[in-house]
């Protein structure tokens, strides 16, 4: 593809973050496909290399090719190809600069195959690293569908020197690359994932938007270059300020998954502080996280508030580390004094939480409110309805319904069907309904 590599471009959730995703790319990048997923690239690969061999030998060749300008598009090809900017689940690349004026300034009969050597040879440098091995060169084979859609227009057209007033065929051209690049992708994410073509579709759109952004760009290069293939070498200094700021992206992004990562361990030792201190509690938490997680996505929440509301299950008790463990584990209800006290842990949850500061600053927030009732009968702040945070609303529900089906200190579980009784009775009173009916779908009762 010209402007994403298959092997990172999976369809992905619309709930992940964005460093999500970008860790899943990485991931999914360094590991060797195997079974279907790699049957399908090798499949999608010779097919490519029979289309392309095909098109070589009987497409018309409308120019002259030169095995000079050959080597200077293919070396240019795989310059570009190594600028790549990581974007949700995908690299894009800009490969529009160099792929536009091969079209114009060689035979488009050739460019397929020069693409794929292009491609090919811009995996040198990782293979001599030793972070590329050749069992997946398969996939810069299958990377290079997209040139087959515009050669095929433009053959066919037998289009000579570029020009303006030849628009709505470069239109179609560029349509046909779409094409070309959308299919072969479509084909290996649906049958190796069971990924749908709208969801596939969704994947490839920045990948689209990047092309037709550069494509105008490649096409003044073309008419400038005229019959020069080594006219294209004049985006090369372009390349170069686009790897700068590539590199200064993944800089970036490198650092954001790190804290996301320090943040999430964080959130775990918490939670390990929770388990010591007292099992129940601890396990009572892990508990609660995947029910959040399960209503978060049957509600659509953004990316960030199912991470926000993920922390919060999984710290929404923190603060009973700072609770005395004989009013934690009373085998009898709680006196007065003994229930204000427990009452404080929401405060001191978001007391510890903003102590550390970033995300779990924020969850700290989150945390203080998940004893907080629809009504406003909760505590600590006697906040209702809207006034409650989302996320905090979820937590509520789905900590209510772990309290009431696991065995506590002074009672035994509910059986299922009163404990799904109560829940249904306060809807509209201690929970947020829409977070019941949601939470009563997940458990699938």
């Amino acid at each position: 593809m010209s402007s994403v590599e298959t092997p990172a471009a999976i369809p992905h959730r619309t709930n992940e973050l964005g460093t999500e995703l970008v860790a899943r790319a990485r991931m999914r990048a360094r590991r060797n496909l195997s079974g279907s997923e790699g049957l399908i690239a090798v499949v999608l690969a010779g097919a490519f290399l029979a289309t392309a061999a095909g098109a070589a030998v009987f497409l018309p060749p409308v120019r002259h090719f030169s095995p000079a300008a050959a080597v200077v598009a293919v070396v240019a090809y795989a310059a570009v190809s190594r600028v790549r900017f990581e974007v949700s689940n995908m690299w894009v690349l800009p490969t529009q600069l160099v792929l536009v004026p091969m079209l114009f300034t060689l035979p488009p009969r050739s460019v397929p195959l020069l693409v794929a050597a292009g491609l090919l040879l811009s995996k040198l440098p990782d293979f001599a690293r030793g972070t590329f091995a050749p069992s997946k060169a398969h996939f810069s084979l299958v990377d290079a569908w997209h040139s087959v859609g515009p050669v095929l227009v433009l053959s066919l057209a037998a289009a000579g020197a570029p020009s303006w007033t030849y628009v709505p065929l470069y239109l179609g051209a560029l349509a046909a690359q779409f094409g070309a690049d959308f299919i072969p992708g479509a084909i290996w994410s649906h049958t190796a994932f069971g990924v749908s073509l709208v969801e596939h579709a969704r994947s490839m759109r920045v990948a689209f938007l990047v092309d037709a952004a550069l494509a105008p760009v490649g096409l003044v290069v073309a008419i400038a270059a005229g019959e020069r293939v080594w006219a294209v070498l004049v985006v090369l200094p372009l390349v170069v300020l686009l790897q700068v700021f590539a590199r200064e992206r993944q800089v970036r992004i490198d650092h954001a998954l790190e804290l996301g990562h320090a943040y999430r361990g964080t959130a775990m030792l918490l939670g390990d502080v929770i388990e010591a201190d007292d099992e129940y509690t601890g396990a009572h938490s892990r508990d609660v996280v995947g029910l959040v997680v399960g209503v978060a996505d049957r509600l659509g929440l953004d990316p960030k508030e199912r991470q926000r509301a993920e922390f919060a299950a999984l710290l929404h008790d923190v603060g009973k580390v700072k609770i005395p463990p004989d009013i934690i584990n009373k085998p009898g209800p709680l006196d007065n004094t003994e229930r204000a006290l427990m009452n404080t842990h929401t405060i001191v949850g978001q007391t510890m939480l903003e102590q550390i500061g970033g995300l779990l600053g924020d969850v700290g927030g989150i945390v203080r409110s998940c004893h907080e009732h629809w009504d406003g009968g909760g505590y600590p702040d006697g906040l209702a309805g809207e006034a409650i945070p989302f996320e905090a609303r979820i937590v509520c529900a789905c900590d209510a319904w772990s309290a009431m089906t696991t065995d506590r200190a002074y009672r035994k579980a509910l059986p299922v069907g009163l404990a799904l009784a109560e829940l249904h009775a306060c809807a509209g009173t201690q929970f947020d309904p829409r977070v019941v009916d949601a939470l009563v779908a997940v458990l699938d009762l």
